[in-house]
């Protein structure tokens, strides 16, 4: 059975639902009107005022400079610390990322924060088997060349070492009150935006991330009890780098080297 509070951010507020699987599921409510979210599948077009305050071109251009700064030293973490993370940290950056576009605004994401250790290590040790039979074969040659440099095996030990897993369900459609189903739309670009911004604001909250994808994931529905509708996304453990942490030796891409301007 759900139960159901409130928690206050600084940008509105989460409908907290705990599951009973030793996780936490969270809704985030819009501060403009505190009130939950209804499917408006079929309903007119109603404009509302948009008028957001137009930032000086100087200090659109600092901030722009800052952000790409902060943004560039974001690394891929595979070594955590236990340590313990402030939550509301992690509710906000949820906050952030259920901000995101998405096709027809049906918002087709399910965060699921799960902070158990015993849950976390059943999803451990599912993942594990799955990406053990990956690496000893499944993946193929060309796609293990690719990870090589990375340093990447089937052993998984963020998901245990991480005081926190962010696993993200898309829902591929949503039922109506009486049991139709309605198609959602752009799931795979709607969920992955959210993610992109959920990442950002892990990171520019101190928080060190990694998005893990075990192939097949049918297991973290089956774990974590979620409905027939949602499928898997992405695990991301959150957490602090461990002490003597290290990443790869990468080089990212220039901006020349991305950007085309017409």
């Amino acid at each position: 059975m759900l139960r159901l509070s409130h928690v206050p951010t600084v940008a509105g507020r989460f409908a907290l639902l705990r599951t009973g699987h030793g996780c936490t599921r969270l809704a985030f409510m819009s501060p403009s009107t505190q009130q939950r979210w209804t499917p408006t599948h079929g309903e007119p077009y109603r404009p509302v005022p948009y008028r957001p305050a137009r930032m000086p071109a100087a200090e659109s251009l600092a901030r722009a400079a800052a952000l790409r700064t902060t943004m560039d030293q974001r690394r891929t973490v595979r070594q955590f610390s236990p340590d313990p993370i402030p939550e509301q940290a992690v509710r906000d950056a949820i906050a952030c990322a259920a901000t995101a576009p998405s096709g027809a605004h049906q918002q087709p994401w399910t965060f699921v924060l799960v902070r158990d250790l015993e849950v976390r290590r059943r999803i451990r040790e599912a993942a594990e088997h799955e990406e053990k039979v990956s690496y000893d074969g499944r993946l193929g040659e060309e796609w293990l060349a690719a990870l090589r440099p990375l340093g990447t095996d089937a052993v998984k030990s963020h998901l245990t070492d991480a005081p926190a897993l962010i696993v993200v369900f898309q829902q591929r459609y949503w039922l109506a009150e009486d049991g139709t189903k309605h198609k959602h739309y752009y799931v795979d670009e709607s969920v992955g935006i959210a993610v992109g911004m959920l990442l950002s604001a892990l990171h520019q909250s101190g928080l060190a991330a990694l998005v893990h994808t075990p192939s097949p994931m049918r297991f973290l529905r089956e774990v974590l009890g979620r409905p027939v509708n949602e499928k898997a996304f992405a695990v991301i453990p959150v957490g602090y780098p461990a002490e003597g942490c290290e990443v790869p030796d990468l080089v990212r891409k220039s901006l020349e080297q991305v950007l085309v301007e017409i």
